[in-house]
């Protein structure tokens, strides 16, 4: 791949919607992701359109919804600017048009982007997204699930990245965040300040190190909130920590890649009752395994600017490297 595949990133479109995206906080792998294709010096970049195997779309759903958002508009405005970029790009070349869309992608991490370019009709368009909710429009077989990255103001961290971690955890499985959907509301209502080893939080104290409670965890509580994706799955890799799947229908990022079965632990939703049990029957033998594979995988869980083999963007590029060998343009 390294050596062979070649994207062409369009150059059409205007400042802030296209050619920008967030760079703190949630979301923020949107908008390095743009910048990365953008670089002079990005090595997968096509001298010319007629070698590239791809074509980036460069479009930030974060950055329409902050420019375009009003109260009971629903998601027609956002549809409106994605067609209407689709539109400009088909009228000046005839890329888009020779396999309606199927060797283009785009990546985009907000909750709505799969909404939003299922309804601008994005049928065969690779679709890079963190709302992997294989029960709505993500189609496993086409679409790449993103890992959410909740990065630190102003750097390529997240608040577990570059801690010294303990090899005495001493708390069993830990979670704070609020309860947002049905999962975390079951997750609260069973666990919060019932136990202990096993540590559910619905908020934190103020002035209380989340990342440091997540280093001296054997296992942190990932559970889906309003949408399937959590920041907490990245969190927990960095910071040495089991990563726990607590969801229905989310389809893990990377996961034509990377085997997750050896390195968390997925449970049920029905199952959140006997979480502490689950937790307490993992072997010592097979938890030490998690977590050296855990520590394993971190790379692929890396932001690096530029970007270096195995991070996250080079898994993103195998991604949509390995769902355009399946494509063939019409003869």
């Amino acid at each position: 791949m390294e050596k062979t595949f070649k994207i062409w990133t369009y150059k059409e479109g205007e400042l802030p919607m296209v050619h920008s995206g967030p760079h703190s906080y949630l979301y923020s792998i949107g908008g390095h992701f743009i910048d990365e294709m953008e670089e002079e010096t990005n090595p997968f970049a096509a001298s010319n359109m007629e070698e590239a195997h791809t074509f980036f779309l460069p479009f930030s759903v974060t950055n329409m919804v902050a420019v375009l958002y009003e109260p009971d508009a629903g998601y027609a405005p956002y549809i409106r600017v994605v067609e209407d970029y689709v539109r400009v790009i088909s009228e000046k070349y005839h890329y888009w048009n020779r396999s309606s869309g199927g060797d283009h992608f785009m990546v985009s991490c907000h909750d709505w982007a799969p909404i939003v370019t299922k309804q601008a009709l994005f049928k065969n368009v690779i679709r890079v997204v963190c709302n992997a909710n294989s029960s709505e429009s993500f189609n496993p077989k086409w679409d790449v699930s993103l890992p959410e990255f909740n990065l630190v103001t102003r750097t390529l961290l997240i608040s577990t990245q570059s801690r010294e971690t303990s090899p005495n955890r001493s708390i069993l499985g830990f979670f704070a965040g609020g309860a947002h959907g049905n999962i975390r509301k079951i997750l609260i209502e069973q666990w919060k300040d019932k136990d202990s080893e096993l540590q559910v939080n619905e908020y934190l104290p103020k002035g209380t190190d989340y990342g440091a409670l997540m280093v001296k965890s054997k296992f942190c509580l990932c559970p889906s909130g309003s949408e399937v994706a959590s920041p907490r799955i990245v969190e927990a890799i960095h910071a040495g920590c089991i990563p726990v799947i607590i969801s229905d229908h989310y389809v893990l990022p990377f996961s034509d890649i990377l085997d997750w079965s050896q390195f968390s632990i997925q449970v049920p939703v029905d199952k959140i009752p006997e979480l502490k049990t689950i937790l307490l029957g993992v072997p010592n033998e097979k938890y030490r395994k998690l977590q050296k594979r855990v520590k394993q995988v971190q790379l692929h869980f890396t932001l690096n600017r530029p970007a270096k083999r195995f991070d996250v963007t080079h898994m993103i590029l195998h991604s949509v490297w390995l769902r355009r060998l399946n494509f063939h343009l019409p003869a």
